[in-house]
C-alpha cells in the first residue's frame, strides 16, 4: 500500500470540503462554483498520477546524492525530524518565492493560482510539473544527510499543514499570525491586488516572509486569480498554456540574450522592442470567468466524479502492486476523465461523443485488461455503462431541444 500521507489524507480532504461547502450553503456565502471546485479538484488528481513518473525521477536524484556525497548520516527521530520540518519549510520559502519571480519556475506553480474563488479545493489545486522545478531547493538536504524516506515524509506533512489555511471561514488568529501561516496570511498571496502580489510565501512558518521582506498582512478583501486569467476548466490546458505562451514568446525574442532574460526575469517582462497587445490588468474591469449548463450535465460529471475519486484513489494507494504499464493505463484513463468532464462543462463540441467512448473504454479496459471478472463486478459496470449512456442520451436531447428553441426564436 502507498503510504504517502497525502494519499492517505485524501478522504480527510474531501469530508472538510463537504464541511466548508455545508457552511457555505448555510450561511449563503456562495464561495464555491461547482466547475471552478471540479477544476481545481481535477488539477490535484492529475497532479498526483501523472506525479506517479515524475515523481521516480526527483527521488532518484535525492537518494544518490543522499547515498553517494552526504556529509552525514542524520538518525532518524523526532528530534532531527521537527529539525528537517523547518529546514523543508525554509527551502519551500526560497523555491516559492522563485517560482514567483522567474517566468519559468512560474509555469510550474501559475496553476494553484488560477482559481478565481478561494475555498479548500484550491489547495488541491497543483502544477503537474512544479515538482521538476522544486525538487532542486531540497537537494541540500540530502548532502546534510537527511534520509529520503524521513525527506518525504516530512515534506509531504509541510504541504498537508498549507490545505486548511485556503479557506475563508477563518478569520485572524491572534497571537498565531506572529508565527503561522494562516488563512488570512495565505488569502493575501492568493490576492492579486497590487500590494498583494508576490507576497507571504511562506509553507508553514510566516517568519520566514517577515524576515525577508515579503510580508504582507491582510487588509482589504482579496480579488483571486492571475492577472491573465485562462477562462477554461481544461486541467491539461491549465497545466500547458503558459509553456504555450512562453514558446511564442521565446520565438519573438531576437537574440539569445532576451531569450534567457524573458526565461529567467519575471513573468510578463518582455524586451521595449515588442510591442504589448495585452492591455494592463485592472482590478475595475476585472470579471469572473463562468460557464453555465443545464444541471443535468453538472449532476452527470458529479455522479462520475464520485466514481473517479474511487477508482484514482484506488490506484494510488495500490502502486506497489501494479506493473508500469497497468499505472500507464490507469493514469490516461484518469487524465482523459478530467478532460473531458471540463469539455462537458463548457458545453464543447463532441463531448457527449467522447464521453460515450470513454465510458465504453474503462467498462472495456477495468473488465478485459484489468481481468476483474467477478460476476459481481462486471454486472455493476454493464448497470453503471448503461445508466451512464441513458443520462447522456437525456442530455444529448435537451441540448439539441434547446438549440432548435433558439433557432425558432
Amino acid at each position: 500500500m502507498n503510504i504517502n500521507p497525502i494519499v492517505l489524507s485524501i478522504p480527510v480532504f474531501f469530508i472538510l470540503i463537504g464541511l466548508e461547502l455545508l457552511v457555505d450553503k448555510f450561511q449563503k456565502k456562495s464561495n464555491y462554483r461547482f466547475n471552478d471546485a471540479i477544476t481545481n479538484i481535477s488539477c490535484g488528481i492529475g497532479e498526483q498520477v501523472t506525479g506517479v513518473f515524475f515523481k521516480l525521477f526527483v527521488i532518484t536524484i535525492y537518494e544518490l546524492l543522499f547515498e553517494h556525497y552526504a556529509f552525514f548520516n542524520i538518525p532518524v527521530n523526532w528530534t532531527s525530524g521537527i529539525i528537517l520540518f523547518i529546514c523543508v519549510d525554509f527551502f519551500y520559502y526560497w523555491f516559492h518565492r522563485y517560482s514567483h519571480i522567474i517566468n519559468l519556475f512560474w509555469g510550474g506553480h501559475v496553476v494553484h493560482h488560477q482559481s478565481e474563488e478561494y475555498n479548500l479545493s484550491v489547495a488541491l489545486r497543483q502544477g503537474w510539473f512544479q515538482k521538476f522545478f522544486s525538487f532542486g531547493f531540497y537537494l541540500p538536504l540530502a548532502l546534510i544527510g537527511f534520509n529520503t524516506l524521513q525527506f518525504l515524509t516530512v515534506s509531504s506533512l509541510v504541504t498537508l499543514y498549507q490545505f486548511w489555511i485556503h479557506t475563508k471561514y477563518i478569520k485572524k488568529m491572534g497571537v498565531l499570525e506572529y508565527i503561522l501561516n494562516t488563512p488570512s496570511h495565505h488569502r493575501v498571496h492568493h490576492g492579486i491586488n497590487p500590494k498583494y502580489i508576490d507576497k507571504n510565501h511562506a509553507g508553514t512558518f510566516i517568519i520566514w516572509d517577515k524576515m525577508f521582506g515579503t510580508f504582507q498582512a491582510e487588509e482589504e478583501e482579496p480579488t483571486y486569480g492571475i492577472t491573465h486569467p485562462i477562462n477554461t476548466w481544461d486541467p491539461l490546458a491549465a497545466n500547458l498554456i503558459h509553456w504555450k505562451q512562453m514558446y511564442y514568446g521565446l520565438k519573438s525574442m531576437r537574440g539569445l540574450k532576451d531569450k534567457l532574460k524573458y526565461t529567467f526575469m519575471p513573468p510578463g517582462w518582455k524586451p521595449a522592442y515588442i510591442e504589448r497587445l495585452d492591455s494592463p490588468f485592472s482590478l475595475n474591469s476585472y470579471k469572473k470567468f463562468d460557464t453555465t449548463v443545464p444541471n443535468n450535465i453538472n449532476y452527470y460529471v458529479l455522479m462520475q466524479y464520485v466514481f473517479l475519486l474511487i477508482g484514482a484513489t484506488f490506484f494510488l494507494l495500490n502502486l506497489g502492486e501494479l506493473k508500469f504499464i497497468d499505472k500507464l493505463t490507469s493514469a490516461s484513463l484518469v487524465v482523459l476523465s478530467i478532460i473531458n468532464f471540463s469539455r462537458l462543462l463548457e458545453s464543447k463540441k463532441h463531448g457527449v461523443f467522447i464521453e460515450i467512448m470513454r465510458v465504453l473504454l474503462i467498462s472495456l479496459v477495468l473488465i478485459l485488461y484489468f481481468k476483474i471478472n467477478t460476476a459481481s463486478f462486471i454486472i455493476s459496470i454493464i448497470v453503471l455503462a448503461i445508466f451512464s449512456y441513458f443520462w447522456l442520451f437525456k442530455i444529448n436531447y435537451s441540448k439539441k431541444h434547446i438549440e432548435a428553441d433558439t433557432i425558432a426564436s
